[in-house]
C-alpha cells in the first residue's frame, strides 16, 4: 500500500472513530497507536470506585481495588468478578514486587503492604520521622527493587495528617528504609518510569495545578529536577491521576474524560475517551490491551501498540 493511500485510510478510520466518541485525537500520531478496530469495551460494573488495576498474568487475571467497598476484585477475561482480598484497607494504588507479591496502598491503614506468601499483608511502611503516613495513594517498583509511592491526603480527613508535607517516598532495595524524595507536592497522585527508568512521572491532582512533572532519577534513587511535562486543564472534571508508560516511552495518563496520551515530548497525541471519569491504567495480557478503571465499572481497549509491559506485573 501506497503511504499516502495509507494516510487517507488512516485519516477516515480516525474521523468514524471520533464520531463515535470513544478515540479523540489531537495529532496524526495518535492513530498508529491503536488497531483499525480498536474500541472501548466495558469488561465489569458494579464497583463503588475502581481503581489501581494490575495485571497478574501467570492467572491471567486483573486485580482491582474497590476503595469504598474495603475490597480487592479478581477480574477473569470473561468478565467473572470474584473476592479476591476483603477488608482491603480500602486499598487503592496496587502493583507487584520483583517476586510478584502484591504491593497495595491501603487508604484506610495508612500503610503501604506486601503480600505474603499465604496472601496475608505484611507492613512495608506506616510512618516517617515518628509521625504515622497521611493516606498512600499509588506505588511503583523499580527494575532494582526500590519502590516509589505517593502519600497525599486523599484518603482520611485532612485535620488527622501528621505529616508536615504531602509527599513522595522510596523504599530502599531489601530493606524498610524509607526516605521522602519529594515534599513539594500539594497533591502528589499517579506515578509511573520511563521505559529506561531514568526519568518518574509524577502527578499532582491538586485543582490549581493537574499537572505531570518529570523527575531525573539519581543515584541511590534521589529525585531531581521535578519541571512540569504536561498540564491537564484546570477546573475539570476528573483530575490527572493513575498512569503507566508504553515500552517507546508515551505515556497514558487518566485526566479529564479519559486517559490523555503523550509523547515523549509531552505533546498531546489524543484522548481515550471513557464513558466514565477514569482513574487508572493498566497493561495486561499480551501487552497490546490497556485496561482502565472508572467509578463503577473496568473496561479495556484492544489493538494498542506497541503496548507496555516494562515490569514483571504488566503494571
Amino acid at each position: 500500500m501506497k503511504p499516502r493511500t495509507a494516510l487517507r485510510r488512516g485519516r477516515r478510520w480516525l474521523a468514524r472513530t471520533l464520531r463515535r466518541g470513544r478515540l479523540e485525537a489531537h495529532s496524526p500520531r495518535f492513530a498508529a497507536l491503536f488497531a483499525s478496530n480498536a474500541r472501548v469495551e466495558r469488561v465489569a460494573g458494579g464497583l463503588r470506585f475502581a481503581e489501581g488495576p494490575v495485571w497478574i498474568a501467570e492467572r491471567r487475571c486483573l486485580l482491582v481495588s474497590d476503595i469504598p467497598a474495603d475490597r480487592i476484585l479478581r477480574i477473569a477475561p470473561g468478565g467473572d468478578v470474584s473476592v479476591y482480598r476483603a477488608p482491603s484497607g480500602c486499598s487503592n494504588g496496587l502493583t507487584r514486587d520483583l517476586a510478584g507479591r502484591l504491593v497495595a496502598c491501603e487508604h484506610a491503614n495508612r500503610r503501604l503492604t506486601i503480600e505474603d506468601a499465604d496472601g496475608t499483608p505484611t507492613v512495608l511502611a506506616d510512618a516517617f520521622d515518628g509521625r504515622r503516613l497521611n493516606s498512600p495513594n499509588d506505588v511503583v517498583v523499580r527494575r532494582d527493587g526500590a519502590i516509589y509511592f505517593t502519600d497525599p491526603t486523599a484518603g482520611i480527613d485532612p485535620a488527622l495528617a501528621e505529616q508536615p508535607v504531602r509527599g513522595v517516598y522510596r523504599i530502599a532495595p531489601g530493606t524498610l528504609k524509607l526516605t521522602r524524595v519529594v515534599d513539594d507536592f500539594a497533591t502528589p497522585n499517579g506515578l509511573a518510569f520511563s521505559p529506561d527508568e531514568s526519568l518518574l512521572y509524577i502527578d499532582d491532582s491538586a485543582v490549581d495545578r493537574h499537572h505531570i512533572r518529570r523527575f531525573r532519577v539519581c543515584e541511590e534513587g534521589a529525585l531531581a529536577d521535578g519541571a512540569v511535562f504536561a498540564s491537564l486543564p484546570v477546573g475539570a472534571p476528573g483530575p490527572p491521576d493513575g498512569m503507566k508508560v508504553d515500552r517507546e516511552g508515551r505515556l497514558f495518563c487518566t485526566g479529564p474524560g479519559g486517559v490523555w496520551v503523550f509523547a515523549p515530548d509531552g505533546e498531546h497525541l489524543g484522548t481515550i475517551r471513557t464513558p466514565e471519569p477514569a482513574a487508572n491504567c493498566a497493561w495486561g495480557e499480551d501487552g497490546h490491551t490497556l485496561f482502565i478503571t472508572a467509578r463503577t465499572s473496568v473496561y479495556l481497549v484492544r489493538g494498542v501498540h506497541p503496548g507496555g509491559v516494562l515490569l514483571p506485573d504488566a503494571g
